[in-house]
């Protein structure tokens, strides 16, 4: 492998994507979000044309766009959208309406997280969520662009409010509230009463996703898991509160959207990693897929109907190819690419595509088999005995997918094999999967990471002593676990914004996400001893490789804490450790210019290391 062949760093950070679609009223243009200027910012394409066209940039600042939304109001160009200072996730509303002027409409709310939800048919409101009251407790308001906001319903318990959405008849609000990964509940609110009811047709613990109010508005699709290991597509009456299924495919469907005539419901089924979409006609019950192309790829987000129904936009990559958007022309069945994300002056070409393979973990399935952990690899091109970079997920409610991931393909370029596992705890595989390492569970996910490097280092193509594991937010406490735990098997390890003791990072995130997370890792009421024993700052006398370590200063859910308390007991132990902290960042590397220093940094590193 030699460092200074194939194309640079630069040109990678250079490679922009596009996504969260949305259509202007006027069924001409759609909005977007792109990382073009080097920060992400929102733009608008002529979607009425064959022809790919250089986009319109709408905002400016220094400071990233979150998410937006058009008016629905025909010929009403107005914009809203989100936008956090600093990576600190709270976004703050703001509208642009004919001058291109901004305007704040949550001013002096600045501390609290605001959500987005629906812009009414009228166009002179929009509902949201926001922790205002108290930092740990969402409320849902109605913002009406005209004057304040207005509470709706006062909620009492922790979780995110999201997916707000109007009835047909503009009286009634749909949305649910977030608990945790796995459980959440549906309610229904009455605007003119104030008043909200619960509307989840069980008790048990389930997931109720992405809702919206059926043509007569007296039930809802949505896609939920309750009896079933997968999420399927399902509708619920308002008033008996009983599930009807819709469509179940054995794999977890996403992404719902309904038209804005309520005819057609568009969603994504996620197939072991590679996405499937489809359009349902409710008025025929036919279901038509688009076709993506031979080489499937991942749909990111979710897609969007033009105002006149006839069209579905997404945003859309392969692992060969960057974020883009494509319209898809529900009548013809055509589907065209409104956006041509740049790709570095790199040729296409030079991009690999991976390998699906599943490897055996030290225990067994079910149904007394070994256990085998999916997983993407992609392969050195530089033949035999080559260093593997192992690039583990967040969450830990994730999944690896192959979608276009420009370090993947740098590292590719410079000689390393690149692998990517679905340890146990990820999504994509079923209800059951996810729930494997649950609290005292913990450490069996860190398990499968190392029976993963074992794999590795049986296979022709790779060299078994030159293996470094890389990952972000839980992707990093998996990394730090790794090395830990694990030490004989990694040659170096790279955490980004990661956990390094779960007990002090429940103490120190953000308010709103403790119950959350706590769900997921245990409560430092009853399992605070366990997290403490599993903690990577407290082993690492253990611990043989070098480490780098990067955060941003602002991050809300993984405290800079954490970082600092892992260096601080490295150095005082003579541990060979390289510390980036980013001022302006949060949880991740977002701003351009600081991906110019971080990854170089992470690319000299790995050399060192691994050359």
């Amino acid at each position: 492998m030699k460092a200074e062949t194939g194309y640079p760093i630069s040109r990678y950070l250079n490679i922009h994507s596009a996504y969260h679609p949305k259509y202007f009223s006027d069924n001409r243009h759609v909005a977007f979000i792109s990382d073009i200027t080097g920060i992400p910012q929102a733009w608008k394409v002529k979607a009425d044309t064959d022809s790919v066209c250089w986009p319109e940039q709408l905002t400016f600042e220094a400071e990233r766009v979150q998410w937006l939304a058009c008016s629905p109001v025909k010929g009403d160009g107005s914009l809203i959208f989100g936008r956090d200072v600093g990576g600190n996730e709270k976004a703050q509303i703001y509208l642009i309406q004919g001058d291109d002027s901004e305007t704040c409409l949550t001013e002096g709310h600045g501390d609290a997280v605001h959500l987005p939800g629906e812009w009414s048919r009228d166009g002179q409101s929009l509902l949201f969520a926001a922790n205002r009251r108290k930092p740990s407790i969402f409320d849902a308001y109605i913002q009406h662009l005209n004057g304040k906001a207005e509470l709706l319903w006062e909620n009492e318990q922790p979780g995110y409010i999201r997916d707000l959405s109007f009835s047909p008849d503009g009286g009634r609000v749909l949305c649910s509230r977030i608990q945790s990964s796995f459980s959440n509940q549906l309610f229904e609110i009455d605007i003119a009463a104030k008043e909200a009811r619960e509307i989840s047709p069980t008790g048990e613990e389930a997931r109720y996703l992405t809702p919206c109010y059926a043509h007569d508005g007296e039930s809802i699709y949505l896609f939920t898991d309750v009896d079933s290991d997968f999420l399927y597509l399902a509708r619920l009456g308002l008033q008996s509160l009983e599930l009807e299924t819709v469509q179940a495919l054995g794999w977890d469907v996403g992404a719902l959207v309904i038209s804005p005539d309520r005819r057609f419901l568009g969603y994504e089924v996620n197939v072991e990693g590679f996405s499937e979409l489809y359009a349902m006609d409710l008025k025929r019950g036919e279901t038509t897929k688009v076709e993506l192309g031979e080489t499937p790829g991942v749909v990111n987000g979710t897609p969007v109907f033009s105002p006149d129904s006839s069209r579905l936009a997404f945003s859309y990559s392969k692992a060969t190819k960057p974020l883009d958007i494509y319209l898809w022309d529900l009548k013809t069945g055509g589907i065209r690419r409104a956006t041509n994300s740049s790709t570095g002056g790199i040729p296409p070409e030079s991009f690999s595509t991976p390998e699906l393979v599943h490897y055996p973990t030290f225990d067994e399935n079910e149904r007394d088999e070994p256990r085998m952990i999916p997983a993407w690899f992609y392969k050195s091109p530089e033949g035999e005995k080559s260093p593997v970079i192992v690039l583990v997920h967040g969450g830990p409610e994730s999944q690896s997918r192959p979608r276009f991931d420009f370090r993947v393909q740098y590292f590719l370029n410079k000689g390393y094999g690149v692998f990517l596992p679905n340890v146990r705890g990820s999504t994509g595989y079923g209800k059951a999967y996810s729930h494997l390492d649950d609290t005292r569970k913990r450490m069996d996910s860190v398990r499968d990471l190392a029976q993963g490097a074992q794999w590795l280092k049986e296979q022709p193509n790779v060299d078994g002593y030159r293996i470094a594991v890389m990952g972000g937010s839980y992707g990093g406490f998996m990394v730090l676990s790794a090395v830990t735990v694990h030490p004989d098997l990694w040659a170096a390890g790279i955490d980004v914004v990661g956990i390094s003791n779960l007990a002090t990072f429940l103490e120190n995130t953000s308010g709103y996400r403790r119950r959350h997370r706590e769900a997921e890792y245990g409560s430092l009421k009853e399992d605070r001893e366990f997290l403490e024993s599993i903690a990577p700052v407290n082993h690492i006398d253990n611990i043989k490789a070098p480490l780098m370590v990067i955060q941003g200063a602002n991050d809300p859910r993984v405290p800079l804490s954490e970082s600092e308390q892992m260096v601080k007991v490295m150095r005082e132990k003579g541990k060979p450790v390289d510390f980036i902290v980013f001022q302006d960042e949060g949880h991740g590397v977002v701003r351009l210019k600081n991906k110019r220093i971080a990854y170089p940094a992470m690319v000299e590193f790995l050399e060192r290391q691994l050359h």
